[in-house]
């Protein structure tokens, strides 16, 4: 006899159906109706959980910080080389994809939620921190050249490219549907900003790795 799975509880299932529509259709355009309707429970079963859709939002923004400050406070047991760039490129941009609506309208969002301004806020500072670690690391083993003015400069592009891509991706191309590949280009472009200060062997990894990385 097969075991019954538990049920999941119904404030998860509200947060994993959120998540599910505001990625798909962006969240101005979902509402608590549109949540409860997709979920087949009444709307007073809703706000049993959650007292209004902003409630709902900032319950998501809370476990997308928690992946994403993990991420950026990985700790560094050695210098980082290129291929270290691409895998940390990698898990902040999984981050960005899981939790998309957040990015794709980041401006909407923070405009009118205190809350969320405040910890985007300090979010967007660490990944400036975090950049700088990085590529002062790189200068240390010799795999970059640039003056701290240069790697300051650099990790705040970084940032403002990663923070907005799907916005960029969305403006470029309204009707076309974003996924996977949107992610892999917006890691590439972050990583194109530090190549040029990339030398030798370094320089020469991340031009194949660039290739493996955009393959299909």
């Amino acid at each position: 006899m097969s075991e019954k799975k538990p049920k999941r509880r119904t404030r998860e299932r509200i947060l994993e159906t959120s998540l599910t529509l505001f990625n798909e259709f962006g969240e101005p355009n979902v509402t608590t109706q549109l949540i409860s309707d997709e979920m087949g429970i009444s709307p007073g079963n809703l706000y049993y959980h959650f007292h209004n859709k902003d409630e709902i939002i900032e319950s998501l923004f809370a476990d997308f910080e928690r992946g994403i400050e993990e991420t950026l406070a990985a700790p560094a047991r050695r210098p980082p080389n290129v291929e270290d760039i691409w895998l940390f490129l990698h898990l902040v941009f999984e981050g960005i994809w899981q939790y998309r609506f957040l990015y794709r309208d980041i401006n909407e969002l923070l405009s009118r939620n205190r809350v969320l301004e405040t910890h985007f806020k300090r979010i967007v500072a660490h990944k400036v921190h975090t950049a700088a670690v990085i590529c002062r690391g790189l200068v240390s083993t010799g795999d970059m050249r640039a003056s701290p003015a240069e790697i300051q400069a650099l990790a705040i592009n970084m940032t403002v490219v990663a923070t907005y891509w799907l916005s960029f991706e969305f403006v470029s191309d309204p009707r076309k549907k974003i996924d996977g590949k949107s992610l892999a280009r917006g890691a590439f472009q972050v990583m194109a900003l530090a190549a040029p200060y990339l030398t030798g062997h370094s320089r020469e990894l991340f031009v194949e790795l660039s290739k493996n990385y955009l393959t299909d």
